[in-house]
């Protein structure tokens, strides 16, 4: 999603999407891609193929469930409340073939332990849209938070991609 965001310029999504209403609205409003706490069984089922929908999973059964009903990747949320990152890489031992986003309770710090334990992306808007900042107005410090995830993102894409290459080097 990193990649959606940083070479397209306007792409905008919308979070917390609880029903199809809500979805079809935002999508009227140009989001190109929606994301959910849960699985919303109608967006999957009428409107999923007009843009790219990530519903929200907690547990394995609901993994699979929502990749059944053609999700391409999924939320899993709220991460930091079901083991953080030692979660997010159990769950990609069953599931190495489903991209996951953790969301919820996640650092700046800890996007590279995230995406180096299995994690497509990370979710940080409690990070980035701090309350201080918010508060103050202080937009130029929510750019520089945004500036630093993106460069931790970065560096952990980087890694991942050379120890893909490492890895099948070595086989």
């Amino acid at each position: 999603m990193l990649e959606i965001v940083t070479s397209t310029p306007g792409v905008f999504e919308v979070g917390t999407v609880l029903n199809i209403k809500d979805a079809k609205d935002a999508v009227k409003g140009g989001a190109k891609f929606l994301m959910s706490p849960t699985m919303v069984k109608g967006i999957m089922d009428d409107i999923e193929d007009e843009f790219l929908y990530i519903p929200g999973v907690m547990t394995p059964t609901e993994i699979l469930t929502a990749y059944e009903a053609g999700a391409e990747i999924v939320k899993v949320y709220p991460v930091s409340a079901l083991g953080g990152i030692k979660y997010i890489s159990a769950l990609k031992k069953p599931f190495p073939h489903i991209s996951m986003v953790a969301s919820q309770g996640i650092t700046i710090d800890s996007i590279g332990d995230y995406i180096r334990q299995g994690a497509s992306s990370v979710v940080l808007s409690d990070a980035i849209f701090n309350k201080e900042f918010m508060d103050q107005r202080n937009f130029d410090g929510i750019f520089r938070l945004s500036k630093l995830a993106a460069s931790q993102a970065m560096e952990a894409l980087e890694w991942k991609q050379q120890s893909s290459l490492t890895e099948s080097c070595h086989r």
